[in-house]
């Protein structure tokens, strides 16, 4: 069937729902389905770095000292690349540096992922609240959202991480990393809800006025339905794009934080620590710096390529939207 008709020269989508519509327009951006397959291919290494490791006969966390040299550097050339070790091995210690980027990736995607769907899903409740509600609840959730953008988010996070991961050990979270991503996870969604509330409200009091809106009303629709069935499928454009670009952000956050050392601790396989751990070792051993840096570089370029498209297929103000 004909999903498009040209009038005058110009084409005209028929029959399709602005959803379907970004849906055709994000498959003819080149950059942002390229985009799409690397953060699939991290996806999958993520989530079968096991099967992997096994299959290449790696270990992110087997101590191999014969990759070293009695000064604790790569014996091989280029960071001790070889068939046992594709990404070369770690100073000091000669751990596989391909194994633990696999780990790392999931690492940094579940807690990306679950910060995001955390911060979209508190977001997307108040910013429908606030919208439907309107006087004082909108009044209260707007103003709590200026306070907890007025503080400096980072700093706070830095300086609260030892004493809160303690006070969260104490609640009963296994010590160690468990603590430090429940930490993390909390601080994400603290902070990261009100952009996607605000959003979400001034979407909802544009829709709340629609005739759609309206005529479901006059049939006596309750909230539930106007939520679910009216105001959530035109909702789905923003919310898909909020989280293309807020996934990108909270990886890398991740890696800085365990930069910082106020992230996960050793042994774990982060891409941040490795980053952390590689400055000390940058003049020596420059692989060990650039390997983790480039593969998080690629990860989160490719998130925000995709987010580009589909901000660009999604959002009916671009002017860049072809059909």
């Amino acid at each position: 069937m004909e999903t498009a008709q040209s009038v005058s020269g110009v084409e005209m989508a028929v029959g399709l729902s602005p959803f379907q519509m970004g849906l055709a327009r994000i498959r003819r951006n080149r950059g942002a389905i390229i985009a799409f397959w690397i953060v699939v291919f991290y996806v999958f290494v993520a989530a079968f770095a096991p099967v992997l490791v096994k299959l290449l006969n790696i270990d992110p966390y087997a101590l191999d000292r014969e990759a070293i040299n009695d000064f604790g550097l790569p014996a091989g050339p280029l960071g001790g690349i070889s068939w046992d070790h594709p990404f070369g091995v770690e100073p000091g210690t000669g751990r596989d540096i391909l194994g633990r980027l696999m780990y790392g990736a999931r690492i940094s995607l579940l807690v990306g992922t679950i910060g995001t769907i955390l911060t979209t899903t508190v977001g997307v409740t108040l910013g429908i609240v606030a919208g439907l509600r309107r006087g004082f609840v909108d009044s209260l959730i707007s103003r709590l959202g200026d306070v907890t953008l007025a503080f400096p988010s980072l700093l706070l996070i830095i300086a609260l991480a030892n004493p809160m991961t303690q006070r969260l050990e104490s609640l009963g979270i296994p010590a160690g990393n468990t603590a430090r991503i429940t930490y993390i996870l909390t601080v994400l969604t603290f902070f990261g809800w009100v952009y996607m509330a605000r959003l979400v409200r001034g979407q909802v009091l544009s829709l709340r006025e629609r005739e759609f809106v309206e005529a479901a009303r006059s049939f006596g629709a309750g909230t539930g339905h106007l939520v679910f069935k009216q105001l959530l499928p035109n909702l789905w454009p923003q919310i898909i794009v909020f989280v293309s670009l807020s996934l990108p952000g909270y990886v890398a956050l991740e890696a800085t934080l365990s930069f910082l050392g106020v992230g996960l601790l050793a042994p774990a396989a982060s891409w941040g620590i490795m980053l952390g751990d590689s400055v000390r070792y940058y003049r020596a051993d420059p692989t060990y710096l650039f390997i983790p840096g480039l593969t998080l570089m690629a990860l989160v370029l490719a998130f925000n390529l995709l987010g580009d498209g589909l901000r660009d297929a999604f959002d009916p103000r671009s002017d860049r939207q072809q059909l």
